[in-house]
C-alpha cells in the first residue's frame, strides 16, 4: 500500500484527487494538509511514501515545502501538482529533488501512474507538463535548437543506455526497467548512473526532460 500525504489549499481539489487515487487501488491518503507548513509537519509525523504537493499554498509554498520534506524526511518522495499557469515554478523545481510533475486537470490515469512511479523510485512527468516545461525552458536556438541538441547528446549514449533513458522518461523505476529489459537491478542502476553522468544532469527528472526533447518519449 502506497501511503500518501496530500497537500492543497483547496478542499475541493483535495477531495477530487483523493477520490481519483482511491479508485486506482493500492494507495491510501494518510494525511491532508491545507498549507505548506502543515504539509511539512504531517510528513514528519506520518512519514508517507509520497508527498503530493500543490505548488501555490499559504504560509509555505509547495516548492519550499518539498525542499524541507526531502531534507528532513528522506524516505518520502515528492510529486508536485501544477497547472499550466505555473510553468516557471515547475522549471524551478526541476533541480530541487521532486520526481513527479502532475496536472490537476489531467487524465486520472496519469495521477495514479505518477504516484506509483515516484513511490517506486522512478520519475514521472505528465506529458503535457513535460512539453510545457520544454517549451518554456528558453536557451539558445529555441525549442528546435534544444531538441536538436538533446538528440545529439542522446546519440553519444550506447543503444542500451538510450533504451534505459527512454524508460526513465516514462517514469519506470530501476526494478521495473530491470524487469522490462531482463536485467538485474544492479546493472540497471549502473546504466542509470552512467546516463545521468554522460548527459550532465542531476536527477531522473532532468534526464526525463532530455528524453522528451530527444523524442524518446511521446508527449
Amino acid at each position: 500500500m502506497i501511503r500518501i500525504l496530500l497537500a492543497d489549499d483547496e478542499a475541493m481539489v483535495r477531495a477530487g484527487v483523493k477520490a481519483i487515487l482511491g479508485s486506482g487501488g493500492g494507495t491510501e491518503v494518510v494525511a491532508e494538509a491545507g498549507d505548506g507548513r502543515e504539509a511539512v509537519e504531517l510528513a514528519r509525523a506520518h512519514r508517507p511514501d509520497v508527498a503530493l504537493l500543490d505548488i501555490r499554498m499559504p504560509r509555505l509554498d509547495g516548492l519550499a515545502a518539498a525542499e524541507e520534506i526531502l531534507r528532513t524526511v528522506p524516505g518520502t518522495a515528492v510529486a508536485m501538482l501544477t497547472t499550466f499557469s505555473e510553468q516557471a515554478y515547475v522549471a524551478r523545481a526541476l533541480g530541487g529533488g521532486a520526481t513527479g510533475f502532475l496536472l490537476k486537470s489531467g487524465d486520472p490515469y496519469e495521477l495514479i501512474a505518477g504516484v506509483r512511479a515516484v513511490a517506486a523510485g522512478g520519475a514521472f512527468l505528465s506529458p503535457k507538463v513535460a512539453r510545457y516545461v520544454i517549451d518554456g525552458l528558453g536557451g539558445g536556438g529555441g525549442r528546435l535548437g534544444r531538441e536538436a541538441a538533446a538528440r545529439a547528446r542522446v546519440q553519444e549514449l550506447s543503444p542500451r543506455e538510450r533504451e534505459v533513458l527512454g524508460l526513465v522518461g516514462v517514469g519506470l523505476s530501476n526494478p521495473e526497467i530491470a524487469a522490462r529489459l531482463h536485467l538485474v537491478e544492479g546493472t540497471v542502476k549502473a546504466y542509470v548512473s552512467s546516463v545521468l553522468d554522460r548527459l550532465g544532469v542531476r536527477n531522473r527528472v532532468q534526464a526525463a526532460i532530455v528524453a522528451y526533447e530527444a523524442g524518446l518519449v511521446a508527449s
